[in-house]
Formats: C-alpha cells, structure tokens, sequence
C-alpha cells in the first residue's frame, strides 16, 4: 500500500502495518519502491519504521524498482542496518524497475544499463555482505578497500528477483534469461499474475537453471504480488480497484487481461478462488495488495470471511499465511 492512494495517510499505513502482525495472520509486511517517479515515502526509511513497530514480521520490498539507480555500496549499509534493527527479518526484493526516464537521468544511469546494473550490483551487494574488505573493478562500480561494518544479522541475507516479462515481447530466449538471472541470483522469485501453465514454464526453468548450478532450492520461495478488493458487491469492488489502478499506475494499466488473472475481487468466494489459483500453481509466499482506501477493513474482513476458503500449504520457511504490502 503507498501512503499516498486515495485516501490513507501515514498513520494508517503504520496502523495496518501493527494490526498485520498482531493478527497472527499475515506473516510479513511489504512496501512498494521507486525515488522520484512517484510521490511516495522512501522504501527503506518507511521499513525501518515497520522494523520499530513489530516483532516477529519479515519486512520486505515488492520490489526495489530503483535498484538500477543506487550505487551497492550505499545500499549494502543501509539495507545491512535495517537487517540489524529488525533483528534479522528483512527481505530485499529487487528488479530492473521500469526505466522511467526522469529517475534514469536524476542518478545518471540509462534505461539500457538496467539489466547489467542488477546483475552486477547483486553480486557486488553480496561480497560486500561476506568479506572483511572489497576490490571491485566491474563495467558499472568500482571500489576500492570498501569496508562495510556491520554485516546484516542475516548470513546470507535474501535477495529476491522480481521480474514477469512478455513472452510475446522478449521471446522464449528472453524468458530464459530472466529465470536463468533468477536461479543463478535470487533466493527467491517475484511474479505478477501469468497464466498458470505458463507460469509452471517459468518454475521449471528456475529449477532447471538451478540444477545446472548445483543450487539448492530447498528454501527457496516464490511471491506473487496480488491485488485484493473484498466487497460483496463485484462491480463496486472493480471499480475501487480500477481507482486506485489509476492513482498508482496510469489510467490504462492493468489491461483488463492482466486484471482477470491478478484481481482478486468481488464476494470472499471469489477472491478466494483467485488465490487458491495462485497457491495451486506454486505460489508460497502470496503477497496481497488491498486495492482499496480502506485497509484495515479489507484485512480484517479477509481474515474472516476469505482465509477460511483456501487451502494453504505449508512452505519450506515455516510460513503458511499470505503477506501483506
């Protein structure tokens, strides 16, 4: 949820993120990501917000679109220090972002560098995670005899790779590539809504690339970011989701394809058919996004009336309930 849709404010947002934990029932927090493409609170401050307010929920970013833009270096102590101050529960999500031109040019960097900036910036991330001191000469960052102190409490700490490209787009090579990235990179996948065969397509790649490697993926996870709108009432709940689409994307987005497979919305038994959906075809970690200006009541009445309704399975992290974000 952004502190700028329609209707919440700051409080709110810190309210849900409290009643979240306190439920029992969702089992991390999340928060969206970008510096200056849209008006909202900055990712890591708002999470070390989170971190002072709970206990026991991992804290996450669904996904860090600005990665391209922030220099490792920086972004290793800052996310190494939100990891010491929630003792050990964050999760940095991270994908190219969408290349949006003003943040581009803001922190020098070119829509083409995204992909090379992630792949190097993760593995830059993680040396500088593990070793004592780090010489890094690379085609995007050089470091010399950087130390960052302390560590995160984690070791290692997870990064997770968000990314769901077109296959009609980038073809099946460019499919390859993004799970190739992701088995070889992440310690968890992040997906928008495809459909379930494909999707299956995609899994089966990751462990095949896995394999290759000889990773294991016996705790590895797999997160949808969802989008949830619970009313009795189908047409009322689209069309509050369509709003709050409008605010946070563009008028436009998402097609009403991509709506079918990533809207949740209408009576319980409806969002709930949804996300059984999602859980069937491999998701561990559904991450649900109440599209909605009322928040706390969307998350209570899922826990009442939708939870119920779906068969959840236990996933290799212990957890067995959705996240919220």
């Amino acid at each position: 949820m952004s502190p700028f849709s329609p209707g919440a404010t700051i409080d709110a947002l810190l309210e849900a993120v409290v009643f979240a934990e306190r439920s029992e029932v969702f089992e991390s927090v999340w928060f969206g990501d970008s510096l200056i493409h849209k008006p909202r609170l900055e990712s890591i401050v708002m999470l070390s917000a989170a971190a002072a307010l709970t206990r026991k929920a991992r804290l996450g970013v669904i996904c860090m679109a600005s990665f391209p833009v922030r220099h490792p270096a920086l972004l290793a102590i800052q996310w190494a220090s939100l990891d010491q101050i929630s003792k050990g529960r964050s999760i940095l999500g991270v994908c190219i972002g969408g290349g949006h031109a003003g943040e581009m040019r803001a922190f020098g960097s070119k829509k083409e560098e995204r992909v090379g900036r992630l792949v190097e910036g993760i593995r830059l991330i993680r040396r500088i995670w593990a070793e004592e001191t780090v010489d890094h000469h690379g085609k995007y960052y050089t470091l010399e005899g950087c130390r960052v102190v302390p560590k995160p409490v984690q070791a290692p700490c997870p990064i997770w790779i968000a990314v769901t490209p077109d296959r009609a787009v980038v073809g099946d090579k460019g499919i390859e590539r993004a799970m190739r990235r992701v088995a070889t990179l992440a310690d968890g996948y992040i997906t928008m809504a495809v459909p379930g065969d494909e999707f299956c397509r995609r899994l089966n790649l990751i462990e095949e690339f896995a394999r290759e490697e000889g990773r294991d993926l016996s705790r590895f996870e797999v997160a949808i970011h969802g989008m949830v709108n619970i009313n009795d009432d189908c047409r009322a709940a689209y069309d509050e989701a369509k709003d709050y689409f409008n605010h946070y994307y563009a008028p436009g987005y998402p097609s009403e394809e991509l709506i079918k497979i990533w809207l949740a919305h209408g009576p319980p038994e409806e969002c709930a058919r949804l996300i059984q959906e999602w859980l069937d075809m491999g998701i561990t970690t559904p991450v649900l996004r109440f599209t909605s200006r009322h928040q706390l009541a969307q998350m209570k009445r899922f826990i009442r009336d939708v939870l119920p309704l779906l068969r959840l399975k236990k996933a290799s992290n212990g957890s067995t309930t959705p996240t919220t974000a």
